[in-house]
């Protein structure tokens, strides 16, 4: 399982991959965002699926860019191209993986800004090639594993979130889903891109590096909880007065 997640707001965009692979009862840890230049713009894809059905998309992708020197001037151009190099993968390798008992199977977000772009764009891509645009309505996606992560985006996150407040949520998204699942692990690879910027920014994060921040949330939903009104309760329950 997988924990990729794209937030979308009007300041910029936010990215968080996890790092760990599960093959068989292989676990090791790998990349699953790749930044790519294109004409001095950036572009960031996260994938979660069939790791060899992603490597062989995103070096088809590379060489297009390299080869073919692909200028995008939109981003729905470089996500219909990744959609495109998906699609021949799958021409190229759906049956034999069927017949192995394999789903063909990749999900991607892909994210950024080109030269003809007012603004940032985010996009998830379907294995079968085609895609939708993150847009204010929907405002964030996760890929892989979603089950723990939604409530406090879903609560709070809105088109207006700063972008540090984006990556805040972000990350207490991942912590949700890290201490809630086996499959989803350290260390994080996150990518920020501030609008109208060109230049998407990558740093990866270690459990130890975000230790005393998981902490603190732990303690602020400690506090929150004993701050909750408790009225409703004095039929079920009784109840001790509070110290004052």
């Amino acid at each position: 399982m997988t924990f990729c997640l794209g937030i979308k707001v009007k300041e910029g965009l936010v990215a968080i991959a996890d790092t760990r692979i599960t093959a068989g009862n292989e676990v090791y840890s790998n990349k699953k965002i790749s930044i790519h230049e294109v004409q001095k713009h950036s572009l960031f894809i996260m994938t979660a699926g069939l790791r060899s059905v992603r490597d062989k998309a995103v070096t088809y992708f590379n060489q297009a860019i390299e080869k073919e020197e692909a200028s995008y001037d939109f981003m729905f151009e470089a996500a219909t191209a990744f959609g495109n190099m998906l699609k021949k993968v799958a021409s190229e390798d759906r049956d034999s993986l069927e017949k192995e008992g394999y789903q063909f199977n990749l999900h991607a977000l892909v994210g950024g800004q080109m030269s003809q772009d007012k603004e940032h764009k985010l996009f998830l891509i379907f294995p079968e090639g085609n895609w939708i645009e993150i847009n204010e309505g929907l405002k964030y996606q996760i890929i892989g594993n979603s089950n723990y992560g939604k409530p406090l985006l879903n609560r709070n996150l809105t088109a207006e979130t700063s972008l540090k407040d984006a990556l805040k949520m972000g990350f207490l998204s991942f912590d949700a889903t890290q201490v809630s699942s086996n499959d989803v692990d350290y260390p994080i690879d996150v990518v920020v891109y501030e609008k109208n910027s060109f230049h998407a920014k990558e740093i990866r994060l270690s459990k130890e590096d975000m230790q005393n921040i998981s902490d603190d949330w732990n303690i602020a939903l400690r506090k929150s909880l004993e701050g909750i009104d408790e009225k409703w309760m004095e039929n079920l329950i009784s109840l001790s007065p509070k110290p004052a």
